[in-house]
């Protein structure tokens, strides 16, 4: 792509559009402003235009540029109006939602729903012949979901055609309508035995947009997701997206270069990881939906928990998990009726803002909740493949690899980054470390980061064609580094020793260190210093060399610095008395400067 002077983001989310401006100086492009508005893809307006102009209005007052004629983009740049490039995302109205299905829920229908969430959908159902249900219901089931597009796999290419047949006939008899463009066929993307498809194309082809692509799943042993997940997203743009109330004007101002939120979030996440061949886990808590991505010795898997959000899913979450979870993270008195009725009210008016500290540490409180119900979903589907008959000799008697075991293991994930408007607008980024910290535990040696300006949806679209670009502005202007976190992995003994440490600061003093269970600490390490760390733990503890063994590693401050929290995991002790966990809770905001001191005095005494 030819040098670009200026880039106009928008990503249109669930409950608000953002609009945020690059411009180019001193020899790159730099943040310049970001705004947003409500959006307005649904009743009364169901016009996403109208929020979208509002919010490039607002851009236009904070950074003093003129980007609009009327109501129209100026695009390309005329000397210093309109922008170059205008690059979307979009998640609004629920983002792309879908229904897989295919033989075995373990197997090729599991492996349906990766390439679907991979693609940035949320799956609205997952179906397959041995999912307990009686055929009748799961026709009414897809007759009633109005998805967006259907994925059907289902067998290893050459096998047996007579189940996927099965499905097809299914599908067929449900006769699901879309939920946008009333008149459209529903688009089907068939990702199964290739020996199927004439039966699939008779079966379906005329009562639905018929698309066919690799089979996901052709041998057992073998998984085969990016052709499905490239038509997803290309079926995304031409035929959801264009039906959708005002996008297709949106569509003509970014040149068709248009993604769902979530599959742009994991384009940036992926080539990060790439660049520096490192594991990296992601956490986006948004309003509607929770999102977790993870990249694991090159494998990317991106997981959704429809019914966990802040607004309009806030009472779901809270459903999911208790009353007396929530409170545990708040630290000042509040009852559970009290918790309840704030809870309701954020979820019937989900686009309102925190307006006191009380209300902003109750939105945190539940985001930590959030965070632990989805990277727990995550785990759950970031598996390696199942059904998979290994071959074992002498030699691997005594191995415990086994399929569908999980691809996540903390001790090994490099770099976290949480992002979403609860992480990524905090008004001091370390309530979103102690956010990550409390939600995802985080073990070993971890970088920690937030995303500044909610700046990754950006970013992923942008680097389809700009990829050099989208890096530099990912690591110059996106990501927060928080700090590095040291956390031992073992069985806590109060008051034992967890772990040594020598470290050999950037001017070349060197500390001795000794980290007991149950302390929770930082040193002062600025954004850039790099300490070299000499680690060795106790006999039964793990660092990410194994158990005892000692681990060499360079370590990068951030703005809180370098974290030791040897508290223990999973989940992290806390005091039995209320008033001794809001004494802990504040010892650690205190710790990591999450609040004024003026605040934290306020409700320690309270609690006194």
């Amino acid at each position: 792509m030819a040098e670009v002077n200026s880039v106009l983001a928008l990503d249109v989310g669930s409950t608000t559009t953002k609009a945020t401006l690059w411009v180019r100086r001193e020899g790159r492009l730099r943040f310049a402003g970001r705004t947003d508005a409500p959006t307005t893809v649904e009743l009364p307006t169901e016009d996403v235009m109208i929020g979208v102009r509002e919010a490039i209005a607002r851009l236009e007052e904070e950074v003093g540029r003129r980007l609009m004629a009327g109501e129209q983009l100026v695009i390309p740049q005329r000397g210093d109006e309109g922008v170059d490039l205008c690059v979307v995302t979009s998640s609004a109205g629920g983002g792309l939602q879908m229904s897989v299905a295919g033989i075995m829920r373990e197997m090729t229908a599991e492996s349906a729903h990766r390439a679907a969430l991979g693609a940035g959908a949320v799956v609205m159902d997952v179906m397959s012949i041995d999912d307990g249900r009686l055929t009748v219901e799961k026709v009414r089931r897809l007759k009633e979901l109005r998805p967006d597009m259907i994925l059907l796999s289902g067998g290893t290419d050459g096998g047996n055609i007579s189940q996927v047949m099965a499905l097809a006939e299914i599908v067929s008899a449900a006769r699901p309508r879309p939920r946008f463009g009333s008149g459209q066929k529903l688009p089907l993307i068939y990702a199964g035995n290739v020996q199927a498809r004439p039966e699939v194309e008779r079966i379906l082809g005329e009562e639905f947009d018929l698309r066919v692509v690799p089979n996901i799943r052709p041998r057992m042993e073998e998984e085969v997701l990016e052709p499905a997940r490239r038509e997803i997203q290309r079926v995304f743009l031409e035929s959801v997206i264009a039906q959708a109330p005002g996008y297709s004007e949106l569509l003509r101002w970014s040149n068709r270069t248009l993604a769902p939120t979530p599959a742009a979030v994991g384009k940036i996440l992926r080539l990060w990881a790439e660049k520096y061949r490192m594991n990296v886990l992601a956490v986006d808590v948004g309003g509607a939906t929770t999102d977790v991505f993870s990249v694991i010795n090159g494998q990317f898997t991106r997981t959704v928990s429809a019914n966990v959000g802040m607004t309009y899913s806030s009472l779901t979450t809270f459903t999911r998990t208790t009353a007396e979870n929530v409170l545990r993270w708040i630290p000042f008195d509040i009852s559970e009726d009290q918790l309840r009725n704030w809870n309701a009210n954020k979820m019937i008016q989900p686009t309102t803002l925190p307006q006191t500290l009380d209300e902003l540490l109750l939105e945190q409180a539940l985001a930590r909740e959030a965070v632990q119900l989805a990277f727990a979903d995550h785990l759950e589907l970031a598996v390696g493949l199942k059904g998979i008959r290994l071959r074992r000799g002498i030699a691997d008697i005594f191995e415990q690899t086994r399929t569908g075991m999980p691809l996540v293991d903390l001790l090994r994930v490099d770099a976290i980054v949480a992002t979403g408007g609860v992480m990524s607008h905090a008004p001091r980024p370390q309530q979103a470390l102690a956010m990550l910290l409390d939600g995802i535990q985080p073990e070993g040696v971890t970088e920690l980061y937030v995303d500044n300006h909610f700046m990754l949806p950006h970013l992923g679209i942008l680097a389809e064609g700009a990829q050099d670009t989208a890096l530099q502005l990912l690591e110059a202007e996106c990501l927060i580094h928080l700090g590095t976190c040291i956390a031992p992995v073992g069985q806590p003994r109060s008051g034992s020793v967890a772990f040594s440490a020598q470290l050999i600061w950037p001017e070349g003093k060197e500390e001795a260190l000794t980290v007991r269970w149950g302390e929770f600490y930082r040193l002062p390490l600025g954004p850039g210093e790099v300490v070299q760390a000499k680690l060795r733990p106790a006999r039964n503890c793990d660092l990410g060399e194994g158990r005892g063994r000692i681990v060499h590693t360079k370590v990068e401050g951030g703005v809180a610095g370098l974290i030791i929290d040897a508290r223990g995991r999973r989940p992290v002790p806390l005091a039995q008395t209320r008033a001794e966990r809001v004494h802990e809770l504040i010892k650690v905001m205190r710790i990591l400067d999450c609040l004024p001191e003026d605040a934290l005095r306020r409700y320690e005494e309270a609690v006194t």
